[in-house]
């Protein structure tokens, strides 16, 4: 007699687990006045921040296919680019990118945390600038009842039509949100700073990454 095979069922995947929390982050409000968004600014007390990174550069024109810019533009549809050990989005992989609902887990020392956003508009225009056009596409979330933030950040790919650079950009409007747990609190303002520099740092270090092992994988032939 042959042995018996044993089928051992996978585990539901994480967005799976986490559809109660989906469910209820679908049905939350903003935490903020995200109507005013343009308004927010330091002198009423708001921090905006501004980073990029270059990405390999594209023959001029329209973005090429299977070049850095439609790399990049994949990275961000899946939200890989975070740093796992800090923020790790989980949603429903076939719900439209636009009004997408998100839980983002956040993990800090000991302690895992549960937050909501929503993504708004996605971008996919062409812009004038100094320099010339470029085209870009990208998306913003916000932040939704019950994060320990209050604001809105925005993630843009960059292809300049003229040069072929392309860059990737992080924009980002915060404040400190509602923190009824004193000891969540003082945590948030001993540390959040230093964190979000750091999603910022490696999230812009783990696209660059990912856009040059997707080219790799081009370029070989094992795409």
């Amino acid at each position: 007699m042959s042995p018996t095979t044993t089928t051992v069922p996978r585990p539901p995947a994480l967005w799976q687990q986490q559809q109660a929390r989906l469910a209820t982050y679908a049905k939350a409000n903003y935490n903020f006045d995200l109507d005013r968004i343009n308004e927010y600014n330091a002198a009423n007390g708001w921090r905006l921040d501004d980073y990029e990174t270059t990405l390999p550069a594209e023959a001029p024109g329209p973005p090429a296919p299977h070049g850095a810019w439609q790399a990049a533009q994949q990275v961000l549809r899946n939200y890989t680019f975070p740093p796992p050990d800090l923020i790790t989005g989980i949603f429903t992989p076939d719900a439209p990118l636009e009004n997408r609902t998100m839980i983002l887990r956040g993990r800090f020392l000991l302690f895992t945390f549960w937050f909501g956003v929503r993504i708004g508009k996605v971008t996919d225009e062409t812009r004038d600038t100094p320099t010339g056009p470029e085209q870009v596409w990208g998306y913003s979330y916000s932040t939704l009842e019950g994060h320990f933030e209050r604001g809105r950040i925005e993630f843009t790919i960059h292809k300049q039509l003229t040069s072929g650079q392309v860059t990737f950009r992080i924009h980002a409007v915060s404040q400190v949100g509602r923190i009824r747990n004193p000891f969540y609190w003082l945590g948030f303002k001993l540390f959040g700073r230093m964190l979000q520099r750091r999603f910022a740092r490696e999230s812009l270090q783990r696209m660059q990454d990912q856009v040059a092992a997707a080219l790799k994988e081009v370029a070989t032939g094992t795409a």
